[in-house]
């Protein structure tokens, strides 16, 4: 009876040490808290399809949960299973303006940060035809009449953006909220209001066809991409925005199935494949490991904190 009951802890034993081995031995979900075709999900997907590379027997499964500005993605995520079968494609400032506003049920202690894929950076941009060629202009302009400036959302990268540029220039605009960049850029291209904050990859396009006029990019340096914007530090306004599109998984996953998940992530971020699928596509890669995209989110959320605590959303 003692050898058949040690017997069964034996397998037992070895059965558990196998299925935990195994990892992964069923499909892993990618949850992206927005739409299908954007650029989130996009670069969910071009991950997937190199990461079969490395883990030729996984199999990837990407998820769309859009809504209330990615909370709803973001919350599925903080919840899943602690297994390592849901990763998480989260974006910023979204991520954490939603705990600074006290909206979310999750804080960044129910995440294990697995490391920034791409950014983002933030742009002003007109119609071609408007006599606003610079941030000095824009910020002029301003003060001579109330100025109609989009934004994507309350809280959204576009909308912190232009709140910290209203405090640098000393202006306050008519902001426009939209539901994305689709409005967006039907207000820009159909000259229907004075400016847009966005992100670069949004309107890219349109501004090398000059169909419009991205007057600064809001990033530390100009873009390979668009080499002809000056930044808006060199127009002498201390305004940076980038949104950035990163890996977690919950906090709770363990570390021997977090350090795989770490390992693929570093493989797939280096792989030239990967590179030019997201140069084509415009996705502009900014890899960064858990450690330090864990201090950037952090510190994203003071800074977030501060400019909630002046004007709140």
């Amino acid at each position: 009876m003692k050898l058949l009951s040690k017997g069964l802890l034996l397998a037992t034993t070895l059965c558990v040490l196998n299925a935990f081995g195994a990892y992964p031995s069923k499909t892993i979900q990618l949850v992206v808290p927005s739409k299908a075709g954007g650029s989130t999900d996009t670069t969910a997907r071009l991950f997937a399809d190199v990461a079969k590379k490395y883990w030729k027997d996984a199999d990837f499964m990407v998820v769309n949960k859009p809504g209330a500005g990615g909370l709803i993605g973001f919350e599925v995520i903080s919840r899943s299973k602690p297994d390592g079968y849901t990763w998480g494609l989260v974006f910023t400032p979204q991520l954490v303006a939603h705990i600074v506003a006290k909206r979310a049920k999750y804080t960044m202690d129910n995440f294990k940060v697995v490391g920034n894929i791409a950014e983002d950076p933030g742009i002003v941009v007109v119609h071609p035809s408007s006599p606003i060629n610079n941030l000095a202009d824009l910020a002029k302009l301003a003060k001579e009449k109330k100025l109609t400036v989009a934004v994507n959302g309350i809280g959204s990268d576009d909308f912190l953006a232009a709140k910290n540029f209203e405090k640098e220039a000393g202006v306050t605009f008519n902001l426009m909220p939209t539901k994305g960049s689709t409005e967006q850029k039907a207000a820009i291209l159909g000259n229907h209001i004075d400016a847009s904050f966005m992100n670069l990859s949004q309107i890219l396009s349109q501004h090398k066809a000059k169909k419009a006029k991205i007057i600064a990019i809001l990033s530390k340096k100009r873009s390979s991409f668009a080499p002809d914007v000056p930044t808006a530090l060199e127009q002498k306004y201390d305004v940076k925005m980038t949104a950035t599109r990163g890996y977690v998984v919950g906090s709770k996953v363990k570390d021997e199935i977090y350090k795989k998940i770490v390992d693929l992530y570093t493989k797939v971020v280096n792989d030239p494949d990967f590179i030019k699928k997201c140069s084509n596509t415009y996705i502009f890669l900014d890899p960064m490991n858990g450690k330090d995209y864990k201090e950037y989110l952090l510190d994203l959320q003071k800074s977030t904190q501060k400019v909630y605590d002046q004007s709140p959303w």
